[in-house]
C-alpha cells in the first residue's frame, strides 16, 4: 500500500505567484492554509505517480456514450435570408452588424 510522506514543499514565492495569477489577495492565515492544502494536493498527485498501472487500459468515459449524427439539411421556414437580414437593427454587406465584444 502506498503511503504519502508529505515531502512536497511549496515556497512562499510560488504561492505568491499563484495568488497573482489567480488575481487573489491572501492574508497570512489564508496563505498558510492554502499552502498546506496545495502541498497535500501535489503530494497526493506524486503518490499516484508511483502506482503500477502496467496493462491498465485508460478510461475515457464511464458510460457507453456514442455520437448521434443527423443529416445536414437546410430547412426552409418560409422566410428568406434577405427578409431575416432586413429585420436586423444594422446591416453591412448583406450581414448582420453587431457591436464589438472585445
Amino acid at each position: 500500500m502506498l503511503q504519502w510522506t508529505g515531502m512536497v514543499k511549496i515556497s512562499d514565492d510560488e504561492l505568491a505567484h499563484l495568488a497573482t495569477l489567480s488575481n487573489i489577495t491572501l492574508n497570512p492565515d489564508e496563505a498558510a492554509g492554502l499552502k498546506a492544502d496545495l502541498e497535500n494536493i501535489v503530494g497526493y498527485i506524486d503518490l499516484l505517480g508511483e502506482l503500477d498501472v502496467q496493462g491498465v487500459e485508460p478510461t475515457y468515459q464511464t458510460v457507453d456514450l456514442q455520437n448521434v449524427w443527423r443529416a445536414d439539411e437546410v430547412i426552409n421556414y418560409g422566410i428568406s435570408r434577405e427578409q431575416l437580414i432586413n429585420l436586423a437593427h444594422e446591416q453591412l454587406d448583406g450581414q448582420v452588424k453587431v457591436p464589438k465584444v472585445l
